[in-house]
């Protein structure tokens, strides 16, 4: 597909590259605030028996997932509750993908749902909206992950090897927005009020909004396929799609260990961690502001890694840059059971865990962003992309799904299973290499046919 040729002024890149930079820096502000305070919320404040009775519906959901999973502590409802949550959020990407796809555009399905993502982070202003709210987060993200991505990735031609930086610079701007959450999503949340918090998280959805209407003129241009100009992928389209479905196998994996960071570690940290500094109890969810700078330092520290080896002609691809990612992800937490065997963990060794993580994340997101578009086919890219953003509703579901685990092993061995299962997702991609670079390897295929509806 031909790209829209606009001027640079971000780190050599398109101008529409800092539109949704920008854009996904605020909506990852109000995602990472909001994943701040929600177990903490839930666990302190929203499940005690005078605040949970005013919840609507929420007696009815309770009992539907002790129907399928079994009697469940508040401690393993919050997790479950916290991962179905997490995971629609990847999931809708899908519907939003086809949205923007083939009825209403990228442009619009993103607008519309940076809307509905307002509106759900105020309307947890009020405990008895509380699962309405996190209906209408989980719709408006479907309309702004998938899209965004995608539309990252259609500023630059097929051969643009400033691809994958790209989608670094992307990691690194939409991780200030994470950086920032926490100081001001989690303190006004901690120390204030719940409901201010996620208030905080919508004003931030607003001006997501209106920074990425007012930039829209730099985006690509919208290409709505008709039902009737849809064609049909080739022999060598299909084989790429199926070897990114295989790539996506472990990649599972590896996020239902890796997010574990982002739910139950809160709960864990709450108590297990010595926050006090100079008399004063740092907040649990100020993590999260080292959590940004540490990811921001992992990508810029992969890159220059990358850009030094490029130089000497021995840069990995981006199948190596993942299996790297994953071996650190599970040293990672490796740390975290090590750690959890002390009577009250400093507060440097919880931050120490963080720094392997996120040096590990440097080496895995943007190469698999990159792989994915790269070897899409141009008609499904979005969905394509969405797929890969759903990959971690599953590891969201796996997660909240181990959780109930987390109080009969507890924490030391919680954290060496999360090992466990990075590791896993190492020895399958390995596993999977040999197959995965023969489904990409070019074909040439006859002219694809039409399908007129």
């Amino acid at each position: 597909m031909a790209t829209r040729q606009v001027r640079s002024d971000l780190f050599g890149h398109p101008r529409g590259l800092t539109v949704l930079a920008t854009t996904e820096m605020w909506e990852r502000f109000s995602f990472y605030g909001m994943q701040a305070l929600l177990m903490l919320y839930m666990t302190k404040y929203l499940l005690l028996p005078e605040h949970a009775r005013n919840v609507l519906g929420l007696g009815q959901f309770r009992a539907f997932l002790a129907s399928l999973f079994g009697p469940m502590s508040d401690i393993a409802f919050a997790s479950q509750t916290f991962g179905i949550y997490s995971g629609l959020l990847y999931g809708t990407p899908l519907l939003g993908a086809w949205l923007g796809d083939r009825v209403l555009g990228k442009t619009r399905t993103v607008a519309a749902g940076c809307v509905l993502m307002a509106a759900g982070h105020i309307l947890m202003a009020s405990e008895h909206f509380f699962l309405v709210a996190l209906s209408c987060i989980v719709l408006g993200a479907g309309g702004v992950i998938g899209n965004m991505a995608a539309q990252v990735g259609l500023l630059y031609a097929p051969d643009d090897h400033r691809r994958t930086r790209a989608f670094g610079v992307y990691l690194i701007t939409l991780n200030i927005g994470a950086l920032a959450a926490p100081l001001a999503i989690g303190t006004i949340g901690e120390k204030v009020g719940w409901h201010y918090g996620f208030n905080v998280a919508g004003f931030g959805m607003l001006i997501g909004l209106v920074t990425y209407l007012a930039g829209r003129r730099h985006l690509p241009p919208d290409r709505i396929t008709q039902r009737e100009e849809r064609e049909k992928l080739g022999h060598s389209e299909r084989r790429r799609v199926l070897a990114i479905l295989f790539l996506l196998i472990p990649y599972t994996l590896y996020g239902a260990a890796a997010l574990q960071a982002y739910g139950i570690m809160f709960v864990w940290a709450d108590t297990a961690v010595d926050r006090v500094v100079l008399g004063w109890e740092v907040p649990v969810t100020w993590i999260g502001i080292v959590d940004g700078v540490l990811t921001i330092l992992g990508v810029v520290v992969a890159n220059r890694i990358w850009i030094a080896l490029a130089t000497r002609g021995r840069e990995p691809s981006d199948f190596a840059k993942v299996a790297i990612g994953y071996f650190g992800v599970a040293a990672a937490f490796v740390l975290a059971a090590a750690s959890a065997l002390l009577p009250l963990v400093p507060v440097l060794l919880w931050i120490a865990f963080f720094l392997v993580l996120d040096l590990a994340y440097g080496w895995t997101e943007p190469p698999i962003q990159s792989l994915v578009s790269r070897d899409s086919p141009p008609s499904v890219n979005a969905m394509m992309m969405a797929m890969l953003k759903a990959t971690s509703m599953l590891s969201y579901f796996l997660l909240g799904w181990l959780g109930r685990f987390y109080e009969p092993l507890g924490a030391p061995l919680y954290w060496l299973m999360d090992a466990g299962i990075a590791l896993g997702a190492l020895v399958m991609l390995i596993v999977f290499r040999r197959p995965v670079m023969h489904l990409l390897e070019p074909e040439h295929d006859p002219p694809a046919q039409v399908s007129r509806a």
